[in-house]
């Protein structure tokens, strides 16, 4: 968290962002946009992504911090999950697929270096 004022300084935030307006934009043609249940499910996810960091980043404790971070984790595996409908029921195709899927596991892994961060400055101003 040292050096990162903003959560708009945070490179998972910046990257969640790109991710958001690429999912927002693939599901607004074709047979996708016409699945409404699909198509807002993937939106609110990768949304989601974003604003938990974004809210966690506000919180006055690490421990919220923390918590927000793995609630960002969990819907960019679920952004990951429902691209895979998408996939099946060829709504994107495999090159798509592959880069937003990758995208999403980077993200994840992102706030999980973060999550330890933070665990380690909580332990850190513990001790």
């Amino acid at each position: 968290m040292a050096g990162v004022r903003r959560f708009e300084d945070w490179l998972a935030w910046q990257k969640a962002r790109v991710l958001t307006a690429e999912i927002y934009r693939i599901s607004a043609v074709g047979a996708f946009q016409r699945d409404f249940a699909l198509r807002d499910q993937v939106r609110r996810a990768a949304v989601s992504v974003m604003s938990n960091i974004a809210e966690g980043h506000e919180r006055y404790s690490r421990a919220e911090f923390k918590r927000f971070l793995s609630i960002a984790r969990g819907s960019a595996a679920e952004v990951r999950s429902q691209l895979y409908v998408a996939l099946d029921l060829s709504y994107i195709d495999s090159v798509t697929f592959g880069r937003l899927a990758n995208d999403c596991v980077e993200i994840s892994r992102m706030l999980g270096r973060m999550h330890a961060t933070v665990d380690k400055q909580q332990a850190d101003v513990q001790t």
